[in-house]
């Protein structure tokens, strides 16, 4: 699927929020609260330079998938780029997450960050672990039972980390 990757306004969190709303209540790739509300929610996803929130759309104009870049630690820690990524369900497995990960890494090098790292991937979140290791990410460090899936019980957190 070839989508278009743009910047984020206000008006597209009626987009982005069904498939948000859906992959944090289902509980199994965010640390986020479950019960999470759209407007907390907003202010937790939608984010203001220099930092960035991105969404990627289809030929039609629907909104698949979603991104958010940011710095990972402030102060001596500001040279290394976070980032966090929701695709919709409807559209997995068609390039999307992919596109997004290659955005930030775009992003994150043209900003001058030395590296990305990512602080909790779920160890049960095999396509995204997958994705990020095709990519050029490696698991420096895995937090045992650190997060609690609602099928698989407490299981870990890796932390993942590419330079740039």
């Amino acid at each position: 699927m070839h989508v278009e990757i743009r910047e984020a306004t206000a008006g597209d969190w009626p987009a982005i929020w069904p498939f948000f709303h859906q992959i944090v209540a289902a509980g199994e790739t965010f640390t986020y609260p479950e019960d999470l509300g759209a407007e907390e929610a907003r202010g937790w996803w939608l984010l203001k330079p220099p930092d960035r929130t991105v969404v990627a759309v289809d030929a039609t104009g629907t909104v698949v998938g979603t991104a958010k870049m940011n710095r990972n630690q402030a102060g001596n820690g500001a040279h290394v780029a976070g980032a966090s990524y929701m695709v919709d369900p409807a559209h997995t497995g068609r390039g999307v997450g992919r596109a997004l990960v290659e955005e930030s890494l775009r992003w994150a090098a043209e900003a001058g960050f030395r590296g990305m790292q990512f602080n909790a991937v779920v160890q049960t979140n095999t396509h995204a672990v997958r994705l990020y290791e095709d990519l050029g990410f490696r698991i420096v460090g895995t937090v045992p039972g650190a997060f609690r899936h609602p099928t698989h019980g407490y299981t870990g957190l890796h932390v993942m980390y590419r330079p740039l």
